[in-house]
């Protein structure tokens, strides 16, 4: 940090003789002037300066919990209805009326284990995308490193995450689908995924606070690459049984079939 003192006199051409003057008064009632500035060899990234402030992250990312789930009936529970009912109805629409295929897990399980990263990412980046402009009170008052505004907001939907991992436990348990060997590779990805909301946050927080636009395009771009990526479907789904395009499949291989025996014969 950069301090600066300056004396609070007059300005103009004949400063030097005011600033001369002043200091040979030793009755100066007027206090100097400091200016607090940024160092301007600072790095945007100072880890230095972030784990110093560690604290403040703590108390930031609990702070945004709080007001998040304040003056509510169910509090911390919409962290785990908000992933149950997406599941629910994407269960009645894609797998029960679109005839989606999720392999040999079930839908259900198959859906709220992509929902389950899905949400947490979508909350993370829309809470960061929002956090400085919304702390912009403290900003102004208060010296700190401003990248724990939204590391703070993306801490917050962590909490939400590990409530919401609760359920998937219970909806192996209840289908009897048990964890294979790749599951070791979970915290790799866990850790993949809170970079990239790290990443992407931190973006979207500095582009919201030149381009106010950001808070009207971020809702629609989050749930447009919801149905971008496989996270509620497989990205190459056959065609359900019944179905009319699977009917019309049978009975072109049953026609190829025919022709290809009158042909030998």
């Amino acid at each position: 940090m950069h301090i600066m003192s300056l004396s609070a006199g007059k300005t103009g051409p004949d400063a030097s003789s005011t600033s001369s003057s002043s200091s040979s008064t030793p009755d100066d009632n007027e206090p100097p002037l400091t200016v607090i500035g940024p160092r301007a060899e600072s790095n945007p990234l100072d880890l230095a300066a972030l784990w110093r402030y560690r604290e403040l992250l703590y108390f930031l990312a609990w702070r945004d919990v709080k007001v998040r789930y304040k003056q509510t009936l169910l509090g911390a529970a919409w962290a785990v209805l908000q992933p149950t009912l997406m599941m629910v109805i994407f269960t009645l629409v894609l797998h029960r009326m679109a005839g989606v295929a999720s392999g040999d897990v079930p839908y259900p399980l198959f859906v709220y284990a992509g929902l389950l990263p899905w949400v947490f990412f979508a909350s993370a980046i829309s809470a960061a995308g929002q956090s400085v402009v919304s702390s912009e009170q403290l900003i102004t008052k208060v010296h700190f490193p401003r990248l724990l505004i939204p590391f703070g907001a993306v801490a917050a939907a962590m909490v939400d995450f590990a409530l919401a991992f609760t359920v998937l436990l219970c909806l192996m348990a209840y289908y009897g689908v048990a964890p294979a060997w790749t599951v070791v590779f979970l915290p790799g990805a866990v850790l993949l995924l809170v970079l990239a909301a790290l990443g992407i946050g931190a973006l979207l927080a500095a582009l919201n606070v030149a381009y106010r636009d950001v808070r009207h395009v971020l809702p629609f771009l989050v749930q447009l690459w919801l149905f971008a990526t496989p996270s509620i479907y497989l990205p190459t789904t056959p065609p359900p049984a019944g179905s009319q395009a699977n009917d019309q499949a049978s009975a072109g291989a049953g026609d190829s079939t025919a022709a290809d025996s009158k042909i030998e014969s």
